[in-house]
């Protein structure tokens, strides 16, 4: 078996991300949750995370590797169980690919462009009155928040 997780990997195989994750090292320092979130798009299960609600001002981080990928001025009540966000916090800090694990339903998946782990995924057009009528459905367990 691999010790590469499919997060480290893009869907044609190939490794891409500038920060590389050991996995090991992973595994023990976050829960078992937050380590099948981000290692194989997994998902909490809604209004149970830890930022769903909250209205701290800060940052929020990759739980894998610390950066920066959105900030709570983007953040808003979406009521979907999930933290959401209008935006990233820089076009860069995500990587966004094609989903098709709920066929025939296609979705966007969120991936930390810096180390691949997952997100969450990214929904237009729902009508939402944010800037960008986007919903970015991020799983708390995959965040830290840096309070400023």
């Amino acid at each position: 078996m691999s010790s590469q997780s499919n997060a480290d990997k893009n869907k044609s195989g190939q490794n891409q991300y500038p920060v590389k994750i050991d996995e090991q090292a992973l595994a023990a320092r976050v829960d078992p949750l937050s380590y099948d979130v981000l290692r194989n798009a997994a998902t909490e299960r809604p209004f149970t995370g830890e930022y769903t609600d909250t209205e701290t001002v800060g940052v929020y981080k990759c739980k894998a590797c610390a950066a920066e990928l959105f900030r709570s001025e983007t953040k808003f009540h979406s009521g979907c169980g999930w933290p959401s966000f209008y935006a990233p916090k820089a076009d860069d800090a995500v990587h966004l690919i094609e989903d098709r694990s709920l066929f025939p339903r296609v979705r966007t998946e969120v991936l930390c462009a810096s180390c691949g782990s997952h997100l969450g995924h990214v929904f237009d057009g729902e009508g939402y009155d944010v800037p960008t009528d986007q919903r970015w459905c991020i799983n708390s367990v995959s965040l830290v928040l840096e309070p400023q």
